[in-house]
């Protein structure tokens, strides 16, 4: 019987840490090696990380990712390993080396790239014009590169149908949004029906930016059946056995790729050999050159059963933070506790990603704070077991009305002394963010950020923002979510219930300003994600009148999205790369 087994090393890699991505990739080698692996792929760009953006144009870069992908192959003696990697002739590549047995056998550059949502290939990669495969033994392996295999037909299928790869190895940096992760597995899994190959999908984890991959990595027989599956949001290395002669069998018993061949008047691919050391005397060779009763055990690794997309997202934030604060030299984050949800929800993800002596919280309170929303702050701060300091806003709001009240005067306050007190807590928390090199965590939700329901240089001054793609509704979940994971609840359960309010003013509420979020939660979501006109949203059952409103809302938000920082992407379409519209426009939907 041919037996392969496969790995799949899911690694967190930093974008131009290129020694720390070197050192994991050495690592999981050695660990495959020590399972017995014959095959170990790594993520797509897993030398430089992704996505590594104009450093790419800086030839030094360049040239530290070829070096160090070359310095990898003496440590793959007797495996074949495929790291995701750059290549370059006169031009640039997006590149998967096949390294084998010591040596840099070959090299596969992807070739359909993304050029929508957060990606930009075209700015950087040549497309690759060649499909080559990779012979083992007696095995024949394709190897392609992330968005290579989204396409029916493709290099996949030339690779399959031309050159009869039976295994398919597509190393990935496909960054996570919600419910992704089902439609990634359908997919994977009617690609390796429609061929009668087995898939290997490697992804990488791990944030970035806004960015987070989610890991998942998984391994699909020719029947379509996943046979195991990495851990989501964590490094994982993912092994299986791959029957070979089951994958020929089911193509004796199937004339689809029979007939798809004799239709099929392309040129044979280029074929690298990956030849077998000498075998010792009375071996054999090849991929049957090792039995596989003598490997070491192998822990089967089953399939997960889909989780909710709730937790999910609670997960997904909680990797989007601490990575972005870890990566980025941080050690601890402060946060704004207004008694509020978002503020306590950021807090919870904030405590879970970096522990509670790395979270310190902030309450500002004014002549317009609640005393419920003080007591829910101070209730939350006890419960998560973080640092909670108390500064007043009202002297220095004072303070700022005597030096104004001449320009000011015969005007009535208006929403002007609103944002002034946001702006102090802004300067309060940036002050502290300088004096002890903490990171603000800002706390508005995609619905406030769409809306522009926030103060400029006051809430959302800061250094990431968590919730920036969580819409209010899905706040309210997820803050349900949390309490229910045992133990204490952290959030108050007021907190959970009052009715929202930035306290800026005497008996204020967000729908003094704002309709119900579960009305304008799905308003936004058609006009944001979807693109849909005024109308089309009205048809579904919302005033006309109101959803012109939002648009207009939303439109005229866009100078302070632009100047807002970074949040977790966890929808299809989150504000930033994903959703580019100019700030100086006279279109009207």
């Amino acid at each position: 019987m041919r037996v392969m087994r496969v790995g799949l090393c899911q690694i967190n890699a930093t974008v131009g840490d290129l020694e720390g991505n070197h050192r994991r990739i050495a690592e999981g080698i050695h660990r495959a090696r020590a399972q017995g692996v014959d095959l170990l792929a790594f993520p797509e760009m897993a030398i430089p990380g992704y996505p590594p953006e104009d450093l790419l144009l800086k030839p030094s870069f360049i040239r530290g990712v070829i070096e160090r992908t070359r310095s990898l192959a003496p440590l793959t003696a007797g495996m074949t390993v495929i790291v995701g990697t750059i290549d370059r002739d006169s031009d640039l590549y997006n590149a998967a080396a096949v390294l084998h047995d010591g040596e840099w056998r070959g090299t596969y550059r992807k070739r359909m790239l993304p050029n929508y949502g957060v990606f930009d290939e075209n700015r950087y990669f040549m497309p690759g014009r060649e499909n080559p495969v990779f012979v083992r033994g007696e095995t024949v392996i394709g190897v392609n590169i992330c968005e290579d295999i989204w396409y029916p037909g493709g290099p996949v299928e030339e690779q399959v149908l031309r050159d009869g790869a039976e295994v398919v190895v597509n190393i990935s940096a496909s960054p996570y949004h919600a419910g992704k992760v089902r439609s990634r597995h359908r997919m994977l899994a009617t690609r390796a029906a429609d061929n009668l190959a087995a898939v290997c999908y490697v992804n990488l984890v791990g944030g970035q930016d806004e960015i987070v991959f989610d890991g998942g990595s998984v391994i699909v027989d020719e029947q379509g059946r996943i046979l195991a599956e990495g851990r989501m949001f964590e490094e994982d290395l993912v092994i299986a056995d791959l029957d070979l002669d089951g994958v020929f069998h089911a193509r004796l018993h199937d004339p689809r790729l029979r007939k798809g061949r004799i239709h099929d008047d392309g040129d044979p691919s280029p074929r690298v050999l990956l030849p077998a050391r000498a075998a010792p005397a009375g071996g054999g060779a090849g991929d049957a050159a090792v039995a596989v009763e003598a490997r070491p055990a192998l822990e089967r690794r089953e399939a997960a059963v889909h989780r909710d997309l709730v937790p999910e997202i609670y997960d997904a934030l909680v990797l989007g933070t601490r990575d972005y604060v870890r990566k980025n030299g941080f050690r601890t984050a402060v946060i704004g506790l207004s008694g509020g949800i978002d503020s306590a929800l950021t807090a919870c993800i904030a405590v879970d990603a970096l522990g509670p002596k790395h979270v310190a919280g902030v309450s500002m309170p004014s002549g317009y704070t609640a005393a419920a929303s003080r007591e829910d702050a101070e209730a939350l701060a006890r419960n998560l077991g973080i640092e909670l300091r108390t500064i007043p806003v009202g002297d220095v709001f004072e303070s700022y009305l005597r030096a104004l009240a001449p320009s000011f005067e015969g005007r009535a306050p208006d929403i002007t002394e609103e944002n002034l007190q946001a702006r102090i807590r802004g300067n309060y928390l940036m002050a502290l963010s300088n004096k002890f090199g903490w990171l603000v965590l800002t706390t508005g939700n995609k619905s406030e950020v769409s809306v522009g329901y926030s103060t400029l240089y006051g809430d959302t001054a800061g250094g990431f923002s968590v919730l920036k793609d969580v819409w209010k509704t899905m706040v309210y979940q997820l803050a349900l979510y949390r309490n229910r994971g045992g133990g204490r609840a952290p959030i108050p359960e007021r907190t959970i219930t009052r009715p929202p309010s930035a306290e800026l003013r005497e008996n204020q509420t967000d729908q003094d300003s704002l309709p119900p979020y579960d009305v304008l939660d799905p308003i936004l979501r058609m006009y944001v994600e979807e693109d849909r006109a005024i109308q089309e949203i009205a048809d579904v059952g919302f005033d006309v009148e109101l959803v012109r409103r939002i648009v207009r809302m939303v439109d005229d938000a866009e100078y302070k999205r632009r100047q807002s920082p970074p949040g977790v992407k966890i929808t299809p379409r989150a504000f930033g790369k994903d959703r580019r519209l100019p700030i100086t426009s006279r279109w009207r939907v």
